[in-house]
């Protein structure tokens, strides 16, 4: 017989946070549950605050959650610091992660943040944004398209490097130009109070929310609590959802870490079957996947390319406005696809990958041919 917790405390409440409490719901969990959320708003959604509320064509993020519905118990304003503090049997984490601080500058992380940063874009300011990765990039096009003044300086060789091969990010570098962007790649920022601008915003990277777990869990070296396929932890009843988690993932043979919506969105449901002891209930083994809106363009990314052997483009960036690269294995396995403006090559692709589908290499370059016409026969 499976044995349920008497009470769930979510610590976080984000998407991972808010949509464990439902699926612990949808799984028939009938126990108490309790959220705590260190911000004293509802739970909203992120993605969306670095695109729409940043532009102006959005102010409201919250999710739609019925919290009564659900007998959810929602706990705001109030951090969680310790593991022994919940009056719980059973402790999911959400706990996020946090922007890596610049002394000086403003980082974007809440609804709070980018209401703030769209106040200072007003025409003619000085932007200067640190970091041309992707949240880098959709700070820039906000703030380019409030008539500011940008600059971004990037250390790293060309942008979206720290995720992309350099090869791939400098074919974004002309969107900037085209924007009225001035661009400084390979250049670091140390003191924020030596530039001359009205607003600086960092945008270079970020790190769990989990110091306060140091030498209670097992944490890897970028501070994801390490979890099983299963996200349970080192310590028995605390499990891990979200970005805080490094799973093992038993497709890819190593452990990963992965900070986007979509595996906020996806991976709560593993964690509530493996609280609730649901033996036959699927690993969490996603292939990641990352979308951005920079530029008037849609680039979506899924897989892992740092193993594959070749690489094939489908399009010409040079000449046409949507274009997509596919990396293929020493089998053409398709490893990982990245598009522009290719919504189509992005989700036959993820399937392919999720298949470990083998390509019919001479195929693939064409665009009018449909990804999933491409497997080999």
């Amino acid at each position: 017989m499976t044995h349920h917790p008497r009470r769930v405390v979510v610590v976080g409440a984000g998407l991972a946070g808010v949509e464990t409490c439902r699926a612990l719901r949808d799984q028939g969990y009938a126990g108490g549950i309790t959220l705590f959320g260190d911000e004293d708003v509802p739970p909203y959604d992120r993605p969306p605050l670095s695109k729409e509320v940043l532009l102006g064509a959005l102010d409201d993020t919250t999710l739609p959650f019925d919290f009564a519905a659900h007998e959810v118990e929602v706990r705001l304003g109030e951090r969680i610091d310790s593991l022994d503090a919940p009056d719980a049997d059973a402790v999911v984490l959400a706990v996020g992660s946090q922007p890596i601080a610049l002394p000086g500058a403003r980082t974007l992380r809440t609804a709070g943040d980018a209401l703030a940063l769209r106040a200072l874009m007003t025409p003619a300011a000085r932007v200067i944004v640190v970091g041309a990765g992707w949240i880098g990039a959709e700070v820039a096009t906000a703030a380019g398209k409030h008539g500011c003044q940008v600059e971004v300086f990037e250390a790293l060789s060309a942008p979206l490097a720290a995720g992309l091969p350099e090869e791939i990010g400098r074919l974004t570098v002309p969107w900037f130009e085209e924007a009225g962007i001035a661009l400084h790649l390979g250049v670091r920022v140390g003191a924020v109070e030596r530039l001359d601008a009205d607003l600086v915003v960092a945008g270079v990277g970020v790190r769990p929310d989990t110091r306060w777990l140091e030498g209670v869990l097992e944490l890897d070296e970028s501070g994801g609590v390490v979890v099983d396929e299963r996200l349970r932890t080192s310590r028995p009843g605390v499990w891990a959802v979200g970005d805080c988690a490094a799973w093992w993932s038993p497709r890819y043979q190593r452990r990963l870490r992965v900070e986007h919506w979509d595996i906020a969105l996806r991976a709560p449901s593993v964690v509530a079957a493996s609280v609730l002891g649901i033996a036959d209930a699927p690993a969490h083994d996603p292939v990641p996947y990352v979308w951005s809106d920079q530029f008037g363009r849609r680039l979506a990314y899924a897989g892992r390319h740092e193993e594959a052997v070749s690489m094939v483009f489908r399009g010409d960036p040079s000449s046409d406005p949507a274009w997509s690269v596919l990396w293929l294995s020493g089998d053409d396995a398709l490893a990982a696809v990245f598009t522009v403006g290719r919504p189509h090559d992005l989700g036959q692709g993820r399937r392919l990958i999720e298949r470990g589908s083998v390509l019919d290499v001479g195929r693939i370059p064409d665009p009018d041919v449909q990804l999933r016409d491409c497997v080999a026969r």
